[in-house]
């Protein structure tokens, strides 16, 4: 029985380090400073999936337009979008002064493309009695970057006028 306790003192000496060992080398816990494994973990067998960015949404230009590139600090241009027209105005007298220069179609951009660029009709039942009214059967709008564009020429002169919503 005596030798029977030895063998086991010897085998719990000798095989308690190997098992140890085992355990540390399956659970992939080596030295410090090292990161060895013989297994694969699980979630590197799982494909990596790229979120599919949110679209940006179209831009809403619904609103109150004021020009930011005027000269004069009691005149500019003024400009209202409403769901399905564009009404553009030339402000004088700090205010006190506002002359019709344009009313026609305004059609929402789509999706978040930019610049954004649609051909306005003229309304020529709201512009014919206007005397600063532009006669053009069409304006190009223009919005980009929060800014919104378009040409204006009267008696020769012609410049673009840029707005940003108020």
């Amino acid at each position: 029985m005596f030798r029977i306790c030895e063998h086991r003192e010897i085998m719990n000496k000798v095989l308690a380090p190997i098992a140890l060992a085992a355990v540390l080398a399956l659970t992939g816990c080596a030295g410090a400073g090292t990161a060895t494994s013989t297994t694969t973990a699980a979630s590197d067998e799982t494909p990596k999936v790229t979120p599919t960015p949110t679209p940006k949404p179209a831009p809403d230009l619904v609103g109150e337009w004021k020009q930011n590139n005027s000269k004069s600090s009691d005149g500019w241009m003024s400009a209202t979008i409403t769901s399905t027209t564009i009404t553009a105005n030339f402000v004088t007298d700090g205010g006190d002064t506002v002359s019709l220069f344009w009313v026609g179609t305004y059609t929402a951009p789509g999706d978040a493309t930019s610049p954004y660029t649609w051909t306005s009709t003229r309304d020529k039942a709201a512009t014919d009695s206007a005397l600063l009214a532009s006669t053009d059967d069409t304006k190009v709008f223009t919005y980009e970057d929060g800014e919104l564009s378009f040409p204006v020429s009267i008696a020769g002169s012609s410049t673009t006028v840029r707005l940003s919503k108020v």
